[in-house]
């Protein structure tokens, strides 16, 4: 990797001094953590009734449906005001809306801590056929990327990224919640297109970040190496998501789904499979916990 410019990271720690960027131990340790919880919450609610959690669910689904819509919006009006170019944006060139673009990214870093709460509710609902290895992949990754992001490139080329994954989300965390509700359940048809919109973000951020390699600024090329090796990863493995889930199976696979629709359930996206169905089976075979 491209070596880092000691002073641009001076320079934007003496902006930031936010909560979780001073020190990378404490998100190292929140990774850890994830990645323990991960392994022994099943083990630990392996003997016990799954909880609910749907009055949760919505309320934080709708909350992070909000804050991706804020991140979305705040990102793009940053870009505008700074005119950043499409093809390569350096580092501290984008005047005050570097400034704006590097309180939204903070968010977004710490979005990231917050979406350990999708791996925490399927382990207390029993649903751990959804932690797969991209999800947890994805999720324990992306915090530690974005503090490092943050701490020497946290503006500039970064920009791209995060804002078509902050759009994203917000139909992702919006279909979540919707599909935390049973009556809203049969008219969620549009899952399989979360996921297809999720493929194109990555092939649209490795053509970005490329032109950024061949039209180099002064943004640092070894985080644009990074990123598009990053970003390989992710196609790799949601388009075997994508194709175990929606294609392997052919006709038989779709008939399911629709049965499963028809049931009041829902299916994968982001990585999860499986639906509320394999919760409301438990519930009828024995008397469930509060929420």
């Amino acid at each position: 990797m491209e070596h880092f410019d000691a002073s641009l990271s001076t320079y934007f720690r003496a902006w930031l001094g936010w909560f979780l960027l001073e020190n990378y131990v404490p998100t190292l340790v929140c990774s850890i953590l994830y990645l323990l919880i991960v392994w022994l919450g099943p083990k630990y609610m392996k003997t016990r009734q799954p909880f609910s959690c749907r009055r949760i669910l919505v309320v934080y689904n709708l909350g992070l449906t909000l804050l991706s819509l804020y991140m979305f919006c705040e990102l793009v009006t940053g870009i505008w005001e700074g005119q950043y170019n499409f093809f390569c944006q350096g580092t501290r060139s984008g005047g005050e809306a570097d400034m704006k673009i590097i309180r939204v990214l903070w968010w977004y870093y710490f979005s990231k801590l917050i979406e350990f709460m999708d791996t925490f509710f399927f382990i207390l609902r029993k649903n751990n056929h959804q932690i797969t290895v991209l999800h947890v992949y994805h999720h324990a990754s992306m915090l530690n990327i974005w503090w490092f992001v943050l701490n020497w490139v946290p503006c500039g080329h970064s920009y791209f990224g995060a804002t078509l994954n902050s759009f994203i989300h917000v139909l992702m965390y919006s279909y979540y919640g919707l599909s935390s509700i049973p009556s809203m359940r049969p008219y969620l048809w549009w899952k399989k297109y979360i996921t297809q919109g999720q493929l194109l973000q990555f092939v649209l951020t490795i053509i970005q970040t490329s032109c950024g390699v061949v039209w180099p600024c002064t943004f640092p090329l070894g985080w644009l190496y990074f990123q598009i090796g990053y970003m390989i990863s992710l196609i790799a493995l949601f388009t075997n998501f994508y194709i175990q889930t929606y294609n392997k199976k052919g006709v038989s696979r779709r008939r399911e789904h629709q049965k499963d629709h028809q049931n009041g359930s829902v299916a994968a996206v982001n990585g999860h499979t499986g639906s509320f169905s394999s919760l409301e089976n438990n519930v009828k075979q024995r008397k469930q916990r509060k929420d």
